[in-house]
């Protein structure tokens, strides 16, 4: 997913951006829908599999 496009889901959910790093953008946005913070943190294997960052964060 394109940063703008995070950017967009995380106003939708309440969250300011400003300069954050797209993975902590994510999982700040994880943490306020109140899902598992785990966005690129290499937990193995991945059990979310209808998570909307699933294809951005398991390669």
């Amino acid at each position: 997913m394109k940063m703008t496009d995070v950017k967009k889901k995380a106003t939708s959910v309440g969250i300011k951006s400003g300069k954050m790093k797209k993975t902590d953008l994510i999982r700040a946005i994880q943490l306020k829908e109140g899902n598992p913070t785990c966005f690129q943190t290499g937990i193995t294997p991945c059990d979310q599999s209808t998570c909307c960052w699933r294809a951005d964060c398991v390669q």
